[in-house]
């Protein structure tokens, strides 16, 4: 598969720059992973010094994870949660180094960056792009407590949770009511 190439590349280029995650992949020389995210597939062997090499699609691999690309952005936000919904089967072993490995290999981009620019440059230009990411991440926040805030309060759209308990526990007293008159009823209509 053409996607396969870049993939693998892009990993061992991670794996390789971690300095301790080879070792703990080299433990599973010989197995294979395949990775699914529709509509693509991914099938990588794991060579002896631990950097993976592209299996051919109809290697029957020792590990299988389904990942739906709705997981994506949550996956790469690091939710934790999104983990468990991914589907897997086979080597439990291997499965649980992918997500380790995945929870844990960070990309150094100021080493790659500096290659290009220099050091100074690369740590200024890696500490902007944090800023801005932060940035947009606080923007995103506040304009929807802001849209909350407002669909409560000016435009009610949406129910505050404490009104919604309040409106729940007049309908339980009114459900009690309802069933004690009922029994009167019940009581009154039987002595005559």
């Amino acid at each position: 598969m053409m996607l396969g190439q870049p993939v693998v590349a892009t990993l061992n280029h991670l794996l390789a720059g971690s300095g301790w995650a080879l070792p703990r992949l080299a433990r599973f020389v010989g197995k294979t992973a395949q990775f699914r995210i529709a509509p693509f597939s991914v099938t990588c062997s794991v060579g002896p010094d631990g950097l993976l090499s592209v299996a051919a699609t109809d290697t029957s691999a020792d590990a299988v994870c389904v990942v739906p690309p709705s997981l994506l952005p949550r996956l790469a936000l690091q939710d934790e949660s999104a983990y468990g919904q991914i589907q897997t089967s086979g080597d439990a072993a291997l499965l649980a180094e992918i997500f380790y490995l995945s929870r844990n290999l960070r990309w150094d981009a100021a080493e790659d960056i500096s290659r290009i620019t220099g050091d100074i440059a690369a740590e200024r230009i890696v500490r902007l792009a944090a800023a801005k990411h932060r940035q947009v991440r606080d923007t995103a926040l506040s304009l929807s407590q802001t849209l909350a805030e407002y669909w409560t309060e000016e435009r009610p759209l949406l129910a505050k949770p404490e009104h919604v308990a309040g409106f729940v526990q007049q309908v339980d007293r009114l459900r009690d009511d309802v069933a004690r008159l009922e029994q009167r009823l019940s009581r009154l209509s039987g002595a005559k």
